[in-house]
């Protein structure tokens, strides 16, 4: 029983020493590499070469908006900053854009725009739907600064133009690429939602105006009729091991390199 005592009392004193000793620090970053930036007002050293989003978490910041592919697709995270010596604005995405020395910055992640309720079924894909959802592109005074803001360089200004227009085609085509970050919104003196109206037109020219896919009946057909059965069930039926080796084979998909 005394042996046992002394053994637990020898475990006991290791877990001790265990706890008391120092965790292992992270590696101290080379002053040379540390910038300041300033996140709303405050300054932050950090490492350069990040990105805005990484800096921000490496001071501390933990992101429950405003964050969301961190691809630069999604668009949750547009951010509004300046750089050192400047008096200009800029726009970014912070995912996407690298910090700078004495960058000041603070994001957006949400815009309070005006959205439309609609039923796509019931819509015309006529010349005036655009302008009766949203009556304020009558008001584009052409001063491309929507186009200005773009961080996806898109001719904001030219779509809303044909929107005036009539022409969903053309808006559907020139807004494909919106990430629906809002930052036109935000620097817009008519006050028009820019996006907002992209993505109807991108809804109605896909519901009404688009041309159906032959290849696409043809397929549904093919599904319906259960062509495709035989090879899902297989794969159902194949375990991890097998799903790994069969996604990996480069004579099955395509896998880049």
């Amino acid at each position: 029983m005394a042996q046992v005592k002394g053994q637990k009392a020898k475990v006991k004193g290791q877990k001790a020493a265990a706890s008391s000793a120092p965790s292992p620090q992270p590696p101290t970053p080379d002053p040379s590499s540390l910038i300041t930036i300033y996140v709303m007002g405050e300054a932050y050293v950090v490492p350069k070469d990040l990105t805005i989003m990484k800096a921000m978490e490496y001071a501390g910041f933990r992101f429950i908006r405003g964050c969301g592919c961190r691809g630069g697709f999604c668009g949750a995270c547009g951010t509004v900053f300046r750089t050192k010596d400047s008096y200009k604005l800029k726009v970014g995405l912070a995912c996407q854009t690298v910090v700078t020395d004495g960058m000041y910055l603070t994001q957006i992640p949400f815009y309070p725009a005006n959205k439309k309720e609609y039923d796509i079924a019931k819509e015309p894909a006529n010349t005036q739907v655009l302008v009766r959802f949203y009556p304020e592109v009558m008001r584009c005074i052409s001063c491309n600064s929507c186009t200005k803001i773009c961080p996806q360089d898109i001719d904001v200004m030219g779509y809303i133009n044909a929107a005036i227009r009539g022409d969903i085609e053309k808006v559907a085509d020139m807004s494909f690429d919106c990430i629906m970050c809002g930052l036109c919104a935000t620097r817009c003196p008519a006050e028009i939602v820019h996006y907002h109206v992209g993505l109807l037109a991108r809804r109605l020219y896909g519901a009404k105006v688009a041309k159906k896919s032959a290849h696409l009946a043809e397929r549904m057909k093919e599904i319906k009729a259960g062509k495709f059965e035989p090879g899902l069930d297989k794969l159902c039926g194949m375990d991890e091991k097998e799903l790994s080796a069969l996604f990996y084979d480069p004579k099955v998909r395509d896998v880049e390199p």
